[in-house]
Protein backbone atom coordinates (compact mmCIF):
# COMPACT_ATOMS: atom_id res chain seq x y z
CA UNK A 1 0.00 0.00 0.00
CA UNK A 2 2.92 2.11 0.68
CA UNK A 3 4.71 1.81 -2.43
CA UNK A 4 1.22 2.40 -4.13
CA UNK A 5 0.72 5.54 -2.52
CA UNK A 6 4.57 6.58 -3.72
CA UNK A 7 3.45 5.90 -7.21
CA UNK A 8 0.41 8.22 -6.71
CA UNK A 9 2.10 10.84 -4.97
CA UNK A 10 5.47 9.77 -7.88
CA UNK A 11 2.53 11.24 -10.66
CA UNK A 12 2.08 14.93 -9.18
CA UNK A 13 5.73 15.12 -8.00
CA UNK A 14 6.75 14.25 -11.78
CA UNK A 15 4.03 17.30 -12.94
CA UNK A 16 5.76 19.74 -10.42
CA UNK A 17 9.52 18.84 -11.65
CA UNK A 18 8.24 19.84 -15.42
CA UNK A 19 6.52 23.01 -13.97
CA UNK A 20 9.37 24.37 -12.42
CA UNK A 21 11.31 24.25 -15.50
CA UNK A 22 8.33 25.73 -17.33
CA UNK A 23 8.66 28.47 -19.82
CA UNK A 24 5.62 30.61 -18.00
CA UNK A 25 5.02 28.87 -14.51
CA UNK A 26 1.90 31.10 -14.59
CA UNK A 27 0.23 29.18 -17.47
CA UNK A 28 -0.71 25.83 -16.49
CA UNK A 29 -2.80 23.33 -18.77
CA UNK A 30 -4.94 22.26 -16.40
CA UNK A 31 -7.26 20.49 -18.78
CA UNK A 32 -4.58 19.03 -20.57
CA UNK A 33 -3.35 17.40 -17.28
CA UNK A 34 -6.30 16.31 -15.86
CA UNK A 35 -7.26 14.26 -18.88
CA UNK A 36 -3.80 12.58 -19.67
CA UNK A 37 -3.67 11.82 -16.22
CA UNK A 38 -7.37 10.06 -16.26
CA UNK A 39 -6.22 8.51 -19.91
CA UNK A 40 -2.90 7.01 -18.33
CA UNK A 41 -5.19 6.06 -15.26
CA UNK A 42 -7.39 4.24 -16.69
CA UNK A 43 -5.45 2.53 -19.69
CA UNK A 44 -3.59 1.24 -17.06
CA UNK A 45 -6.02 0.03 -14.60
CA UNK A 46 -7.31 -1.45 -17.52
CA UNK A 47 -4.08 -2.73 -18.73
CA UNK A 48 -3.30 -4.57 -15.32
CA UNK A 49 -6.64 -5.21 -13.32
CA UNK A 50 -9.60 -5.95 -15.88
CA UNK A 51 -9.04 -9.68 -16.50
CA UNK A 52 -10.49 -9.37 -19.88
CA UNK A 53 -8.08 -6.79 -21.15
CA UNK A 54 -5.02 -8.06 -19.63
CA UNK A 55 -5.61 -11.67 -21.06
CA UNK A 56 -5.92 -9.22 -23.94
CA UNK A 57 -2.20 -7.99 -23.12
CA UNK A 58 -1.23 -11.79 -22.88
CA UNK A 59 -2.92 -12.34 -26.64
CA UNK A 60 -1.09 -9.56 -27.97
CA UNK A 61 2.37 -10.94 -26.56
CA UNK A 62 1.80 -14.14 -27.91
CA UNK A 63 1.16 -12.63 -30.86
CA UNK A 64 4.55 -10.48 -31.16
CA UNK A 65 6.28 -13.86 -29.84
CA UNK A 66 5.55 -15.20 -32.45
CA UNK A 67 6.77 -12.67 -35.06
CA UNK A 68 9.90 -12.43 -32.89
CA UNK A 69 10.41 -16.43 -33.48
CA UNK A 70 9.51 -16.10 -36.87
CA UNK A 71 12.61 -13.51 -37.48
CA UNK A 72 15.12 -16.17 -36.41
CA UNK A 73 14.15 -18.37 -39.66
CA UNK A 74 16.14 -15.57 -41.65
CA UNK A 75 18.80 -15.34 -39.32
CA UNK A 76 19.08 -18.81 -38.84
CA UNK A 77 19.70 -19.24 -42.26
CA UNK A 78 21.93 -16.58 -42.54
CA UNK A 79 24.41 -17.33 -39.64
CA UNK A 80 23.10 -21.18 -38.47
CA UNK A 81 21.74 -23.48 -35.94
CA UNK A 82 24.77 -22.91 -33.87
CA UNK A 83 24.17 -18.87 -33.65
CA UNK A 84 20.79 -18.91 -33.39
CA UNK A 85 19.04 -22.18 -31.93
CA UNK A 86 15.92 -23.45 -33.26
CA UNK A 87 13.08 -22.80 -30.28
CA UNK A 88 11.85 -26.49 -31.13
CA UNK A 89 14.61 -28.45 -30.39
CA UNK A 90 15.73 -28.92 -27.21
CA UNK A 91 18.90 -27.54 -25.56
CA UNK A 92 21.16 -30.74 -24.69
CA UNK A 93 24.75 -31.08 -24.17
CA UNK A 94 25.31 -31.62 -27.66
CA UNK A 95 22.07 -29.66 -28.92
CA UNK A 96 22.37 -25.75 -30.57
CA UNK A 97 24.61 -23.09 -29.37
CA UNK A 98 26.04 -25.57 -26.56
CA UNK A 99 29.82 -25.32 -27.44
CA UNK A 100 29.63 -21.34 -28.10
CA UNK A 101 27.93 -21.34 -24.55
CA UNK A 102 31.16 -23.22 -23.07
CA UNK A 103 32.89 -20.91 -24.91
CA UNK A 104 31.33 -17.99 -23.36
CA UNK A 105 31.53 -18.80 -19.98
CA UNK A 106 33.76 -21.30 -18.66
CA UNK A 107 33.37 -23.62 -16.79
CA UNK A 108 30.10 -25.38 -18.51
CA UNK A 109 26.92 -24.80 -17.27
CA UNK A 110 23.89 -26.26 -18.10
CA UNK A 111 21.24 -24.53 -19.88
CA UNK A 112 17.29 -25.76 -18.66
CA UNK A 113 14.79 -25.44 -20.98
CA UNK A 114 14.47 -23.63 -24.38
CA UNK A 115 16.54 -21.08 -26.09
CA UNK A 116 14.51 -18.04 -24.31
CA UNK A 117 15.06 -19.48 -20.90
CA UNK A 118 16.17 -17.38 -17.83
CA UNK A 119 19.51 -18.55 -17.76
CA UNK A 120 20.31 -18.99 -21.59
CA UNK A 121 20.71 -15.05 -21.82
CA UNK A 122 23.81 -15.21 -20.11
CA UNK A 123 25.32 -17.81 -22.01
CA UNK A 124 24.25 -18.70 -26.03
CA UNK A 125 22.83 -14.98 -26.79
CA UNK A 126 24.85 -13.49 -29.44
CA UNK A 127 23.17 -9.89 -30.17
CA UNK A 128 24.67 -9.35 -33.30
CA UNK A 129 23.02 -12.54 -34.58
CA UNK A 130 19.75 -12.69 -32.58
CA UNK A 131 18.42 -9.24 -31.92
CA UNK A 132 19.53 -7.33 -34.73
CA UNK A 133 17.67 -9.26 -37.26
CA UNK A 134 14.42 -8.60 -35.38
CA UNK A 135 14.71 -5.17 -36.09
CA UNK A 136 15.16 -6.11 -39.80
CA UNK A 137 12.34 -7.98 -39.93
CA UNK A 138 9.39 -5.78 -38.10
CA UNK A 139 10.39 -3.00 -40.21
CA UNK A 140 9.85 -5.25 -43.09
CA UNK A 141 6.28 -6.56 -41.58
CA UNK A 142 5.52 -2.83 -40.65
CA UNK A 143 6.63 -1.48 -44.06
CA UNK A 144 4.13 -3.87 -45.15
CA UNK A 145 1.00 -3.23 -43.38
CA UNK A 146 1.39 -0.01 -43.47
CA UNK A 147 1.81 -0.07 -47.21
CA UNK A 148 -1.76 -2.54 -47.37
CA UNK A 149 -3.14 0.17 -45.17
CA UNK A 150 -3.21 -1.89 -41.65
CA UNK A 151 -1.63 0.51 -39.65
CA UNK A 152 -3.37 4.21 -40.72
CA UNK A 153 -6.86 2.66 -39.55
CA UNK A 154 -5.68 2.05 -35.58
CA UNK A 155 -3.32 5.54 -35.75
CA UNK A 156 -6.56 7.68 -36.44
CA UNK A 157 -8.60 6.53 -33.91
CA UNK A 158 -5.36 6.60 -31.39
CA UNK A 159 -5.46 10.42 -33.30
CA UNK A 160 -9.17 11.60 -32.96
CA UNK A 161 -9.00 9.99 -29.07
CA UNK A 162 -6.34 11.93 -28.17
CA UNK A 163 -7.06 15.29 -29.65
CA UNK A 164 -11.01 14.63 -28.69
CA UNK A 165 -10.06 14.21 -25.10
CA UNK A 166 -6.99 16.63 -24.44
CA UNK A 167 -7.72 19.22 -26.98
CA UNK A 168 -4.46 19.35 -28.56
CA UNK A 169 -3.97 20.18 -32.14
CA UNK A 170 -4.56 17.55 -34.60
CA UNK A 171 -0.79 17.72 -35.90
CA UNK A 172 0.28 16.51 -32.37
CA UNK A 173 -2.71 13.84 -31.97
CA UNK A 174 -1.77 12.51 -35.65
CA UNK A 175 2.17 12.32 -34.55
CA UNK A 176 1.95 11.22 -31.19
CA UNK A 177 -0.79 8.29 -32.54
CA UNK A 178 1.46 7.39 -35.56
CA UNK A 179 4.76 7.09 -32.71
CA UNK A 180 3.13 3.94 -31.03
CA UNK A 181 3.54 2.27 -34.56
CA UNK A 182 6.42 4.12 -36.12
CA UNK A 183 10.15 6.49 -35.23
CA UNK A 184 10.66 9.57 -36.80
CA UNK A 185 8.74 8.31 -39.70
CA UNK A 186 6.14 9.85 -37.80
CA UNK A 187 6.72 13.11 -38.51
CA UNK A 188 6.26 12.70 -42.23
CA UNK A 189 2.39 12.26 -41.67
CA UNK A 190 2.42 15.90 -40.63
CA UNK A 191 5.49 17.46 -42.76
CA UNK A 192 2.76 19.87 -44.83
CA UNK A 193 2.16 21.52 -40.90
CA UNK A 194 5.48 21.50 -39.41
CA UNK A 195 6.64 24.48 -41.18
CA UNK A 196 3.93 26.61 -39.63
CA UNK A 197 4.14 24.67 -36.26
CA UNK A 198 4.24 26.68 -32.84
CA UNK A 199 6.85 25.53 -30.09
CA UNK A 200 4.35 23.93 -27.99
CA UNK A 201 3.58 21.75 -30.83
CA UNK A 202 7.30 20.89 -32.33
CA UNK A 203 8.21 20.11 -28.38
CA UNK A 204 4.86 18.00 -27.94
CA UNK A 205 5.74 15.71 -31.52
CA UNK A 206 9.64 15.19 -29.94
CA UNK A 207 8.48 14.48 -26.27
CA UNK A 208 6.14 12.08 -27.98
CA UNK A 209 8.53 10.40 -29.62
CA UNK A 210 11.45 10.52 -26.89
CA UNK A 211 8.99 8.88 -24.83
CA UNK A 212 7.52 5.49 -27.04
CA UNK A 213 9.34 3.52 -29.38
CA UNK A 214 8.82 2.26 -32.48
CA UNK A 215 7.28 -0.76 -33.24
CA UNK A 216 10.49 -2.63 -35.27
CA UNK A 217 12.49 -2.07 -32.19
CA UNK A 218 9.55 -3.50 -29.72
CA UNK A 219 10.54 -7.50 -30.57
CA UNK A 220 14.16 -6.10 -29.78
CA UNK A 221 13.24 -5.21 -26.36
CA UNK A 222 11.13 -8.24 -25.85
CA UNK A 223 13.43 -10.87 -26.64
CA UNK A 224 15.98 -9.65 -23.90
CA UNK A 225 13.33 -10.47 -21.16
CA UNK A 226 10.72 -13.29 -22.50
CA UNK A 227 12.39 -15.84 -20.07
CA UNK A 228 11.43 -14.11 -16.87
CA UNK A 229 8.46 -12.41 -18.29
CA UNK A 230 6.89 -13.62 -20.99
CA UNK A 231 4.12 -11.24 -21.43
CA UNK A 232 6.94 -8.27 -22.03
CA UNK A 233 6.06 -7.52 -25.77
CA UNK A 234 2.19 -6.22 -24.81
CA UNK A 235 3.18 -4.86 -21.61
CA UNK A 236 5.63 -3.05 -23.63
CA UNK A 237 2.94 -2.09 -26.50
CA UNK A 238 1.00 -1.11 -23.76
CA UNK A 239 3.77 1.40 -21.89
CA UNK A 240 4.15 2.88 -25.44
CA UNK A 241 0.56 3.80 -25.87
CA UNK A 242 0.35 5.09 -22.24
CA UNK A 243 3.66 7.15 -22.35
CA UNK A 244 1.61 9.13 -25.32
CA UNK A 245 -0.54 11.43 -23.82
CA UNK A 246 1.80 11.45 -20.23
CA UNK A 247 4.18 12.90 -22.89
CA UNK A 248 2.09 15.49 -23.91
CA UNK A 249 0.73 16.53 -20.29
CA UNK A 250 4.60 17.05 -19.36
CA UNK A 251 5.66 19.18 -22.42
CA UNK A 252 2.82 21.17 -22.31
CA UNK A 253 4.16 22.03 -19.00
CA UNK A 254 7.42 22.60 -20.54
CA UNK A 255 6.36 24.72 -22.94
CA UNK A 256 2.83 26.20 -22.48
CA UNK A 257 0.74 26.97 -25.83
CA UNK A 258 0.68 30.77 -26.17
CA UNK A 259 -0.93 31.15 -29.87
CA UNK A 260 -3.58 28.75 -31.60
CA UNK A 261 -2.27 25.71 -33.81
CA UNK A 262 -3.89 25.68 -37.14
CA UNK A 263 -5.32 22.36 -37.03
CA UNK A 264 -6.63 22.88 -33.40
CA UNK A 265 -9.96 20.77 -33.68
CA UNK A 266 -9.45 18.70 -36.90
CA UNK A 267 -6.55 15.05 -37.37
CA UNK A 268 -5.16 15.53 -40.75
CA UNK A 269 -6.15 12.48 -43.04
CA UNK A 270 -2.98 10.00 -43.03
CA UNK A 271 -3.11 7.84 -46.78
CA UNK A 272 -1.13 6.95 -48.98
CA UNK A 273 -0.93 8.93 -52.51
CA UNK A 274 -0.85 6.81 -55.72
CA UNK A 275 2.98 7.83 -56.34
CA UNK A 276 3.25 6.18 -52.87
CA UNK A 277 1.96 3.38 -52.79
CA UNK A 278 3.83 0.20 -53.71
CA UNK A 279 3.81 -3.07 -54.36
CA UNK A 280 3.29 -5.63 -51.47
CA UNK A 281 6.89 -7.30 -52.18
CA UNK A 282 8.84 -3.96 -52.76
CA UNK A 283 7.27 -2.39 -49.37
CA UNK A 284 8.68 -5.51 -47.56
CA UNK A 285 11.79 -5.48 -49.21
CA UNK A 286 12.06 -1.61 -48.95
CA UNK A 287 11.23 -1.74 -45.38
CA UNK A 288 13.89 -4.89 -44.30
CA UNK A 289 16.15 -2.37 -45.87
CA UNK A 290 14.88 0.39 -43.80
CA UNK A 291 15.48 -2.44 -41.03
CA UNK A 292 19.15 -2.83 -42.03
CA UNK A 293 20.10 1.01 -41.67
CA UNK A 294 18.31 1.19 -38.62
CA UNK A 295 20.21 -2.44 -37.50
CA UNK A 296 23.67 -0.79 -38.27
CA UNK A 297 23.00 1.87 -36.60
CA UNK A 298 21.89 0.84 -33.08
CA UNK A 299 25.02 -1.47 -33.42
CA UNK A 300 27.82 1.56 -34.61
CA UNK A 301 25.97 3.44 -31.34
CA UNK A 302 26.35 0.57 -29.20
CA UNK A 303 30.06 0.21 -30.17
CA UNK A 304 30.78 3.66 -29.76
CA UNK A 305 29.16 4.58 -26.67
CA UNK A 306 29.95 1.56 -24.86
CA UNK A 307 33.74 2.33 -25.96
CA UNK A 308 33.46 5.61 -24.33
CA UNK A 309 31.88 5.15 -21.57
CA UNK A 310 34.67 2.03 -20.80
CA UNK A 311 36.97 4.70 -21.92
CA UNK A 312 35.93 6.91 -19.00
CA UNK A 313 35.44 4.29 -16.06
CA UNK A 314 38.90 3.27 -17.29
CA UNK A 315 40.15 6.45 -16.69
CA UNK A 316 38.03 7.02 -13.30
CA UNK A 317 39.66 3.61 -12.05
CA UNK A 318 43.02 4.67 -12.50
CA UNK A 319 42.69 7.51 -10.69
CA UNK A 320 40.96 5.37 -7.90
CA UNK A 321 45.01 3.87 -7.90
CA UNK A 322 45.89 7.27 -6.61
CA UNK A 323 44.09 5.99 -2.76
CA UNK A 324 47.59 4.21 -2.47
CA UNK A 325 49.38 7.37 -2.38
CA UNK A 326 51.50 8.57 0.17
CA UNK A 327 50.40 12.44 -0.45
CA UNK A 328 47.16 12.70 1.58
CA UNK A 329 45.42 15.17 -1.72
CA UNK A 330 46.21 12.51 -3.59
CA UNK A 331 44.52 9.45 -1.69
CA UNK A 332 41.17 11.93 -0.79
CA UNK A 333 41.05 11.90 -4.91
CA UNK A 334 41.69 8.30 -5.15
CA UNK A 335 39.08 7.15 -2.88
CA UNK A 336 36.49 8.90 -4.37
CA UNK A 337 36.86 7.62 -7.85
CA UNK A 338 37.33 3.83 -6.38
CA UNK A 339 33.18 4.35 -6.50
CA UNK A 340 32.79 6.58 -9.16
CA UNK A 341 31.30 5.21 -12.02
CA UNK A 342 29.48 6.23 -15.15
CA UNK A 343 26.86 4.15 -14.28
CA UNK A 344 27.36 5.33 -10.77
CA UNK A 345 26.94 8.71 -11.38
CA UNK A 346 23.95 8.26 -13.29
CA UNK A 347 22.47 6.48 -10.83
CA UNK A 348 22.38 8.94 -8.17
CA UNK A 349 21.16 11.15 -10.32
CA UNK A 350 17.90 9.72 -11.17
CA UNK A 351 17.52 8.12 -7.74
CA UNK A 352 15.00 10.86 -6.41
CA UNK A 353 12.77 10.46 -10.02
CA UNK A 354 13.45 6.54 -9.58
CA UNK A 355 12.02 6.46 -6.01
CA UNK A 356 8.86 8.73 -7.36
CA UNK A 357 7.76 5.73 -9.39
CA UNK A 358 7.47 3.92 -6.30
CA UNK A 359 9.34 0.83 -7.33
CA UNK A 360 10.90 -0.19 -3.71
CA UNK A 361 11.60 0.51 0.03
CA UNK A 362 14.69 -1.68 0.05
CA UNK A 363 17.64 0.23 -0.67
CA UNK A 364 19.56 -2.36 -2.44
CA UNK A 365 16.75 -2.74 -5.30
CA UNK A 366 16.28 1.12 -5.49
CA UNK A 367 19.54 1.28 -6.23
CA UNK A 368 19.81 -1.24 -8.52
CA UNK A 369 16.70 0.26 -10.06
CA UNK A 370 17.75 3.67 -9.86
CA UNK A 371 20.80 2.30 -12.07
CA UNK A 372 19.23 0.54 -14.78
CA UNK A 373 16.85 3.67 -15.35
CA UNK A 374 19.78 6.18 -15.25
CA UNK A 375 22.11 4.24 -17.63
CA UNK A 376 19.52 4.58 -20.12
CA UNK A 377 20.31 8.58 -20.64
CA UNK A 378 23.69 7.53 -22.14
CA UNK A 379 23.78 4.07 -23.32
CA UNK A 380 20.41 4.01 -24.93
CA UNK A 381 17.66 1.51 -23.28
CA UNK A 382 19.41 -1.62 -24.63
CA UNK A 383 22.17 -2.30 -22.25
CA UNK A 384 19.81 -1.47 -19.26
CA UNK A 385 17.02 -4.39 -20.61
CA UNK A 386 19.88 -6.76 -20.85
CA UNK A 387 21.08 -6.29 -17.12
CA UNK A 388 17.17 -6.21 -16.81
CA UNK A 389 16.98 -9.48 -18.00
CA UNK A 390 20.09 -11.01 -16.23
CA UNK A 391 18.96 -9.69 -12.63
CA UNK A 392 15.88 -10.69 -13.20
CA UNK A 393 17.15 -14.03 -14.39
CA UNK A 394 19.19 -14.17 -10.94
CA UNK A 395 16.62 -13.30 -8.46
CA UNK A 396 18.01 -9.82 -7.59
CA UNK A 397 14.71 -8.02 -8.26
CA UNK A 398 11.46 -8.62 -7.16
CA UNK A 399 8.19 -8.93 -9.91
CA UNK A 400 7.27 -5.29 -9.07
CA UNK A 401 10.42 -4.07 -10.00
CA UNK A 402 10.99 -5.90 -12.71
CA UNK A 403 7.89 -4.09 -14.54
CA UNK A 404 7.85 -1.25 -13.37
CA UNK A 405 11.89 -0.73 -14.72
CA UNK A 406 10.39 -2.56 -17.78
CA UNK A 407 7.79 -0.15 -18.87
CA UNK A 408 10.06 3.26 -17.63
CA UNK A 409 12.93 1.62 -20.01
CA UNK A 410 10.32 1.31 -22.86
CA UNK A 411 11.19 4.52 -24.82
CA UNK A 412 13.76 6.91 -26.58
CA UNK A 413 14.52 9.01 -24.06
CA UNK A 414 18.33 8.87 -24.39
CA UNK A 415 21.29 10.99 -25.69
CA UNK A 416 21.75 9.21 -28.71
CA UNK A 417 18.16 9.82 -29.95
CA UNK A 418 18.76 13.72 -30.08
CA UNK A 419 20.97 13.61 -33.05
CA UNK A 420 18.71 11.42 -34.67
CA UNK A 421 15.51 13.40 -34.17
CA UNK A 422 17.02 16.42 -34.00
CA UNK A 423 18.90 15.52 -37.50
CA UNK A 424 15.27 13.93 -39.08
CA UNK A 425 12.98 16.69 -38.49
CA UNK A 426 15.12 19.22 -39.32
CA UNK A 427 15.73 17.53 -42.82
CA UNK A 428 12.12 17.41 -43.24
CA UNK A 429 11.74 21.31 -42.44
CA UNK A 430 15.18 22.83 -42.76
CA UNK A 431 13.32 26.31 -42.25
CA UNK A 432 12.55 24.89 -38.42
CA UNK A 433 16.33 23.47 -37.58
CA UNK A 434 17.13 26.02 -35.10
CA UNK A 435 13.51 25.99 -33.12
CA UNK A 436 14.19 22.31 -33.55
CA UNK A 437 17.53 22.27 -31.86
CA UNK A 438 16.39 25.11 -29.34
CA UNK A 439 13.39 22.89 -28.08
CA UNK A 440 14.82 19.42 -28.32
CA UNK A 441 16.45 19.29 -25.11
CA UNK A 442 13.19 20.58 -23.13
CA UNK A 443 11.04 17.58 -25.15
CA UNK A 444 14.01 15.35 -23.89
CA UNK A 445 13.19 15.99 -20.75
CA UNK A 446 9.48 16.01 -21.11
CA UNK A 447 10.07 12.77 -22.70
CA UNK A 448 12.55 11.16 -19.48
CA UNK A 449 9.99 12.50 -17.26
CA UNK A 450 6.99 10.23 -19.35
CA UNK A 451 8.95 7.25 -19.46
CA UNK A 452 8.79 7.82 -15.16
CA UNK A 453 4.90 8.78 -15.23
CA UNK A 454 4.44 5.35 -17.18
CA UNK A 455 6.23 3.54 -14.10
CA UNK A 456 4.31 5.29 -11.73
CA UNK A 457 1.13 4.27 -13.21
CA UNK A 458 2.46 0.44 -13.49
CA UNK A 459 3.62 0.75 -10.05
CA UNK A 460 -0.27 1.91 -9.30
CA UNK A 461 -1.97 -1.13 -10.14
CA UNK A 462 0.47 -3.47 -10.16
CA UNK A 463 -0.17 -6.45 -7.49
CA UNK A 464 1.64 -9.95 -7.16
CA UNK A 465 0.49 -12.36 -9.03
CA UNK A 466 2.12 -14.70 -12.35
CA UNK A 467 -1.14 -13.33 -14.14
CA UNK A 468 0.97 -9.98 -14.95
CA UNK A 469 4.02 -11.24 -15.99
CA UNK A 470 2.13 -14.07 -17.95
CA UNK A 471 3.77 -16.66 -16.32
Amino acid sequence: MALRLISLLGIAGLCFIAWLGSEDRRQVPWKVIQVGHRYSAGSGATDLLVPLSRDAVVGLSGLLNALIDASDAGARFLFGPILVPDASQPVGPVGAGRWIARALTPPFTPVPGDRLSANNLDLGYIFAFRSLPQVIFFAAIFSLLYNLGVIQPMVQVFARCFRWAMNISGAEALAGAANIFVGIESAIAIKPFLETMTRSELCAILASMFGSIASTVLGLYAGFLRGTFPSIAGHLMAASVLTIPAAFVLSKILVPEKEEPLTLGKVPTLELTEEERQSPMDSLILGALDGVKMAVGIAAALIAILGLIALLNLIFARLATLSTSDFSLWQMIGQVFSVLTLQNIMGALFLPLTFLTGVSLDWPELWLSSQLIGRRFLETAIPPYIALGQLSAEGALSDRALVIISYVLCGFAHLPSVGIFVGGLSGIVPSRRKDISEIAWKALWAGTLATLMTGCIAGLYFYEGTAVLGR
